[in-house]
């Protein structure tokens, strides 16, 4: 493990790096502001390295205007309709942060904090912690968060999430890296083919909300249980993709058991031949194709990022589901331990015999 000096934050906050490295040469950078993933350097057969991960440069332009790059998110990641919910006969105003709604937990959710250093960080492992207080955001409750990041020799990337609250209250905690296989600065992810363990999807309104209903993929843009192009579906005249500019909706993953680890994903970069597999004990995953990465935001070395320059597969809870009875539950207890992990393992291209 080593740790450096990063940047400061926009509020002046010195921002600790965190790098592991493991035998294959695969290298991840994490910083403490919003437990966030810098980097993912997968080496290539040409004994160079690919960061597949699209970020920033500095710590002051993920606290200032980042799209979520690699944090992790929460209280409560996603949206909740009009930024409020009734609990316990209680109705909770929460602060809204995305046209009259909560997303990602408010104005300053878990990915703009400061996070600390735990006592199980060690070889291969780093693990971060902290506490939102009561009334963060208008959450009932103190939160106290773990992730934990690990990096095995196998090349995957485990991340653990652990959570205890003081009162009744609602916990979805996700990672929202923005993957392109070819290379953060390679141009957009349109040609990678994904598969998705899934098969029924969350229509949205045009609030990019859950309607309640759960809808077959069969016959549409959203089915993903073969592998197909992400760029075939936003191509699509379909309404839903319409509505998002590209997807940015919640597939419910089969089996819907939420206490075991299961393979719910996987994307392969034709270009490359990279392939990454992503597992989860959550019971959705929201894929998100970077529909609002908009002309002018600069990436790591000045590269522009414009839509579709990277997916998210952001493993959840549903969105809105305090406010939708018939969604799995997301109320945490006092006394209970909020646990969720998510696995994402990397395959590099195999290098081809040479004959003689």
């Amino acid at each position: 493990m080593e740790r450096d000096s990063f940047s400061l934050n926009c509020r002046g906050e010195p921002v600790v790096r965190y790098t592991m490295t493991n035998r294959n040469g695969l290298r991840i950078s994490v910083m403490n502001h919003g437990a966030t993933l810098l980097s993912l350097q997968l080496p290539g057969l040409d004994g160079g390295a690919t960061d597949v991960v699209l970020g920033h440069d500095t710590a002051k332009e993920y606290d200032a205007d980042s799209p979520y790059f690699g944090s992790v998110i929460g209280r409560y990641a996603n949206r909740i309709r009009n930024a409020r919910f009734t609990l316990n006969g209680q109705t909770h105003r929460l602060t809204a942060n995305h046209g009259g709604h909560s997303l990602h937990g408010g104005l300053r959710g878990l990915n703009s904090l400061l996070w600390e250093e735990g006592p199980n960080t060690g070889v291969g492992q780093l693990e971060l912690q902290c506490s939102s207080p009561d009334g963060d955001q208008g959450f009932p409750g103190q939160l106290d968060v773990t992730v934990i990041y690990r990096l095995t020799d196998e090349n995957e990337l485990q991340i653990e999430y652990r959570a205890q609250t003081s009162r009744p209250t609602p916990v979805n905690l996700t990672h929202h890296a923005y993957f392109n296989l070819h290379g953060h600065n390679a141009g957009d992810c349109l040609d990678h083919l994904l598969t998705i363990a899934a098969d029924e999807f969350l229509p949205i309104d045009d609030q990019s909300i859950p309607t309640g209903e759960r809808r077959a993929v069969d016959g549409t843009p959203f089915d993903f249980r073969k592998a197909r192009r992400i760029g075939d579906g936003i191509q699509s005249q379909d309404e839903q993709i319409r509505i998002a500019g590209g997807y940015d909706h919640m597939f419910c993953l089969f089996p819907a058991d939420a206490n075991k680890l299961r393979e719910v994903a996987r994307v392969q970069d034709p270009q490359s031949g990279r392939e990454m597999i992503v597992s989860s004990t959550e019971p959705g995953v929201q894929l998100y194709t970077g529909n609002q990465l908009h002309a002018g935001l600069t990436g790591k070395g000045q590269h522009p990022y414009h839509p579709f320059a990277g997916f998210c597969l952001e493993t959840q809870h549903f969105p809105d589901s305090p406010n939708q009875a018939h969604f799995p539950n997301t109320i945490l207890q006092p006394g209970e331990i909020f646990e969720s992990m998510t696995t994402y393992r990397f395959e590099e291209p195999k290098r081809e015999s040479q004959s003689t």
